[in-house]
This record gives C-alpha cells, structure tokens and sequence, in this order.
C-alpha cells in the first residue's frame, strides 16, 4: 500500500486569535463585557456559528456568540485595540 503526504497551506490550518498579553487573564469584573459587542476574527465567528465552538474577542473576553451585535455598543478596548493595529499595518 502507498501512502502519500500532502501539504497544507496555511490557510487551511486552524488559526489562532493572537490576544495582547496584558489581557491574556481572563476579566474577571461586574460583568460589563456582556454588555459590548466585540472585534473577532470573521472566520472564528463564522466556525462558532457552525459548532458552537467559543471566540476569543482582542480584549480577552472569551464567548459564544448569539445575539445581534448591532444593538450593543463597541467594546472600547476592543476597539482601542483594533484601531492600534490597523495603525501599525499602514505605518503610522
């Protein structure tokens, strides 16, 4: 029998949301991060859809979602966050 190995583009690995190591430790407050929507990765998002599988926001905050992002407000970390590295990829 003949085996044969194939590659795997990156792509089609399983990717990691990077979180910033200061908010590597789990929130643990009042609970006003349920009351945000936050920035993840579209296609973790996607996958939690599907297997219910948790996300992993910038600010740390680990969740399934379930509800309309539209109706809350931006998490401001997260956005803080998000607009730093938007910043950094066009050089500013």
């Amino acid at each position: 029998m003949m085996h044969t190995l194939q590659s795997a583009a990156l792509s089609d690995l399983e990717t990691i949301t990077p979180v910033d190591p200061l908010l590597a430790d789990p929130i643990l407050d009042d609970g006003d991060h349920d009351r945000f929507s936050h920035y993840a990765r579209k296609s973790d998002i996607v996958e939690s859809a599907v297997t219910g599988k948790p996300v992993v926001a910038l600010c740390g905050k680990v969740w399934v979602p379930g509800r309309n992002p539209d109706r809350f407000p931006v998490c401001p970390t997260c956005r803080e966050i998000y607009e730093k590295r938007k910043a950094d990829e066009l050089g500013a």
